[in-house]
Order: C-alpha cells, then structure tokens, then sequence
C-alpha cells in the first residue's frame, strides 16, 4: 500500500491522481437527511461516516484500490485494443484477400486471443473482486458517496463532482464477519 501519511489530513487523491479537500462531516451533518442517512447506513456497515478520521482513510483505501484495478486495465488495454479493435483493419487489408481456410483461422485465433486476455484480467483480479475486506470498502464508497449526494441536494456547500470519483460494480453486499484494515499510526517526530 502506498504511504498513508505522504499527504497531511483533510486532503484525498481521485480517480486521475489530483488532489482535493476532503469535506469535513460537519458540512454533511448539518444537513438532518444526511445526518440520519450517514447514521442508517453507518450502523448497516459498521461505519462511522461522520468522522472525519475513518472517512479519510476510506478515501485513501478506496484510491489503493482503484490504482491496483487501473493498472491491470491499463495492460489489458493495449492487448485488446490491438486484437479486438485491430482485428478489423486486418480484416480488411489482409484477409479479406486470403484463401477461406485463413480467414477462418484468424477469427478463431484472434477471438481465442481476445476470450484470453479477458478472462486473464479476470483471472488477475479475482482475488479482489472474492475479497470481503476489500469488497465492504467498495460498499463504504459507495455509501458515502450516497450520503453525500443526499447532504448536497440538501443544500451543504459542497462540490458538484465530490468525493471525485465512480461507482464500484461489485459494493453491493457487506461483510460483517470481515476484519476492517486498522488505520495506521501517525508516526512521531524524534
């Protein structure tokens, strides 16, 4: 995991790597839906949304996380832009002109090729996607971003694209029997 302590309290990393301010839960609290939405759903996660300690170290799990996933994207993305994409353009300038044995060649090939790489990045991030620690993260995200949109359509001050980042596809079921990462120590000075 990336160092906790590299940026000072109260401020965050996206999705694209900028850095932001966290909205302290104060500005969501004032506003009763939120209030009672933060605690509801607090109690569904066993998360405490209105403390601004836990929900910065959300925020920094949630952005360890999306890195990892960005990385395994950003592998298969070549590959399969090359082979599925690029498949077309080959089509065309090359087998197009071939004997009929090789075009059903290439199609065999270059879809073993593409199911290859996708159930590869699968494959790679299984054991993320499995994980109960890592999923009621996601499902914490995604609570907070929930109360958040409640707390802003309720008129606190707070900006239109917070907490700057999307939706997870698989933070729909809590864990309870999960351990929770322990927030790490500040660490002193000598």
């Amino acid at each position: 995991m990336g160092d906790y302590q590299a940026l000072e309290f109260g401020r965050f990393v996206d999705d694209q790597g900028t850095v932001h301010n966290m909205v302290p839960s104060s500005v969501i609290a004032a506003v009763p839906e939120a209030r009672a939405a933060a605690e509801k759903y607090g109690r569904e996660v066993r998360f405490d949304f209105l403390d601004d300690r836990a929900v910065h170290w959300l925020l920094f799990q949630r952005r360890e996380d999306t890195e990892q996933g960005s990385l395994i994207g950003c592998l298969l993305a070549v590959p399969l832009l090359v082979f599925g994409v690029g498949a077309w353009p080959f089509w065309d300038l090359v087998a197009s002109q071939k004997s009929r044995q090789f075009q059903i060649g290439f199609v065999v090939v270059d879809a073993l090729i593409v199911c290859g790489l996708i159930i590869g990045a699968y494959l790679a991030r299984r054991r993320t996607l499995l994980d109960p620690v890592v999923r009621n993260v996601r499902c914490r995200a995604r609570l907070y971003r929930k109360i958040v949109g409640i707390a802003r359509k309720g008129g606190a001050d707070i900006p239109r694209l917070y907490p700057y980042y999307g939706m997870y596809a698989t933070s729909r079921k809590f864990f309870p029997e999960a351990p929770d990462r322990p927030v790490p120590e500040q660490e002193q000075s000598p």
